[in-house]
């Protein structure tokens, strides 16, 4: 079992930033990607950003590219997502995702709520 911990979501100003943070906890197993996604009220879930945890190649949905950055820790059992620039657009809940190496599953984090205000 992967034990994910989400945090840094909060109310911001359009134009601010947030940090969001993922740890992973309980477990032994390697990841090969993680990944946040997020899902606005009557719509549905899509990826924001995607990191390999081995070679670091990145992946961002169109309308967040420049604005935001993915990025993992050393150990590669967290992920950060790093927002500028924030729209009222962002507005969601974000998730953590994480996909064990080899395996193909994946396990979620509980959702973090970032709210942005015009």
């Amino acid at each position: 079992q992967v034990h994910l911990v989400e945090s840094g979501g909060g109310l911001v100003q359009a134009g601010g930033s947030l940090r969001l943070s993922c740890a992973a906890s309980g477990t032994s197993f390697v990841f090969d990607r993680m990944a946040w996604y997020r899902q606005a009220p009557g719509k549905e879930r899509e990826m924001v950003a995607l990191i390999h945890i081995s070679s670091g190649n990145t992946y961002y949905l169109d309308s967040v590219k420049g604005r935001f950055t993915v990025s993992r820790d050393k150990r590669m059992t967290s992920v950060h997502l790093q927002m500028n620039t924030l729209e009222p657009g962002d507005t969601a809940i974000y998730y953590c995702n994480v996909r064990i190496q080899d395996w193909g599953a994946e396990f979620w984090g509980q959702g973090t709520q970032v709210t942005v205000s015009s």
